[in-house]
């Protein structure tokens, strides 16, 4: 039997987790550098020709928005979420293990908050056709539906890290 078929259903979830955040991260950094552009023509449209644009604005705070929360998986994929390091790493593993464990189930709690509640008011925004309500008035729903994909994205990725450092999954390999 091969080496990747002896992977077990943890490792192979956790590797399609991780892949999938680091693509959300990727078409991310694009997105960043669309609301670059936009900013850059706008600034040149309103300095040098006096004709400011009705969308640039909303273009800006939309992809930054939804770039800004789906990419969280993507900061747990990478441990850059915030946690005081000073304290945790002087913690002997297995007590790293238990308090991982006894905070996880907050970190559901609020992951599965936005799955939940992000997900009903996204889909009562598409629903009722909201928009913006500004000259431009794009649909909102593209920014409220980030939102649970954003507590999925995340909630999966918690997921996965714990099965790694519970030893359940192997550890990451290294980049």
């Amino acid at each position: 039997m091969s080496p990747a078929a002896r992977r077990s259903a943890a490792d192979r979830f956790c590797d399609a987790v991780d892949a999938l955040n680091a693509r959300v991260g990727l078409v991310c950094s694009f997105a960043i550098a669309v609301v670059t552009g936009v900013v850059i023509w706008e600034i040149v449209a309103r300095g040098a020709f006096a004709r400011p644009t009705v969308w640039a604005n909303e273009t800006t705070v939309y992809l930054s928005a939804i770039a800004y929360l789906v990419v969280g998986g993507y900061a747990l994929l990478h441990r850059r979420h915030v946690r005081i390091d000073v304290l945790y790493e002087r913690l002997a593993p297995r007590t790293r293990a238990r308090l991982d464990l006894f905070t996880f189930v907050f970190f559901v709690l609020y992951a599965g908050t936005l799955v939940w509640i992000g997900w009903e008011m996204a889909w009562a925004s598409i629903q009722q056709g909201e928009t913006t309500g500004t000259p431009w008035n794009p649909p909102i729903w593209p920014v409220k539906l980030a939102i649970p994909l954003a507590g999925l994205l995340l909630l999966l990725q918690g997921v996965a890290n714990l099965l790694r450092d519970l030893g359940i999954a192997a550890p990451r390999a290294p980049e």
